[in-house]
């Protein structure tokens, strides 16, 4: 018969025993509580709740130049947050640079997050569209966070000062090549239930950026990338920027750098 299980066993039983042990002493020592009402014991102020702890974080997800080999462009696009485990203050900024200096697509988020599983955020705020052409006011609520199979989404709704709505949808996957190699699939879908010819935005899905970016991180923080994009308007959409002098679809090569702290 092999002694080996049963010498385990008999080990198993005397560590078990003797952590209880210790339990029931430690128990025994410890001070006893003060439980009136709207009173805190000395222990309870020495103990730090994790989940109350202020932090910090940013990214700047995108910082980019892309070009079809006549118009380049400067992209943008991060976030950041400032709060608890459970509620932060969030920020959220994207747009472009064309090749004379004007901004386009300037979308800046200003919103309340709030955790309602480990995996979600529902967030609500403000939404103003600034850049080189008329300002847009807009309420946001939505939805951020990742998704099974490990799928960052990003859903959110908006409804205008002037009464009508629009939607957003952002979504990414990691593809790890290697422990620093990552392959990152992207798609930007945006819907307007109204025309807004000042902006150049049409009624219906207005318009769509999918992306392919291979980045290599030479530090957790910072990484750069190449990659290839498509940028595609549709709809009434694609009839003011065809009016404008624009293209409605463009394949582009991108070069960048993703970085947080």
């Amino acid at each position: 018969m092999n002694p080996l299980p049963t010498f385990l066993c008999a080990a198993g039983l005397c560590a078990a025993g003797v952590l209880i042990l210790l339990t029931e002493a430690a128990v025994a020592q410890a001070p006893a509580m003060d439980h009136q009402p709207g009173r805190a014991s000395e222990a309870d102020l020495g103990t730090p709740v994790m989940d109350r702890m202020i932090f910090v974080h940013g990214i700047l997800d995108q910082f980019e130049g892309r070009t079809d080999g006549r118009t380049p462009e400067l992209r943008w696009s991060g976030q950041g947050w400032a709060g608890t485990d459970y509620d932060k203050f969030r920020v959220k900024t994207e747009g472009f640079r064309n090749k004379d200096g004007d901004v386009e697509d300037g979308r800046h988020e200003f919103l309340y997050s709030r955790a309602i599983s480990p995996y979600f955020d529902v967030q609500g705020g403000v939404r103003s569209d600034i850049d080189s052409r008329p300002n847009r006011n807009w309420a946001a609520f939505g939805l951020q966070g990742l998704a099974p199979l490990f799928f960052e989404v990003d859903a959110t709704a908006y409804v205008s000062d002037s009464g009508h709505f629009a939607a957003r949808f952002e979504g990414s996957y990691d593809l790890l090549l290697t422990n620093r190699l990552i392959l990152q699939p992207e798609i930007e879908i945006n819907l307007y239930t109204r025309s807004d010819p000042a902006r150049l935005v049409g009624a219906g899905v207005s318009d769509i950026d999918l992306g392919l970016r291979l980045r290599y991180e030479v530090s957790r923080k910072f990484a750069p990338y190449i990659g290839v994009t498509y940028e595609g308007k549709f709809g009434q959409t694609a009839s003011f920027a065809r009016r404008a002098g624009e293209s409605t679809s463009d394949f582009r090569l991108v070069f960048g750098v993703r970085s947080w702290f």
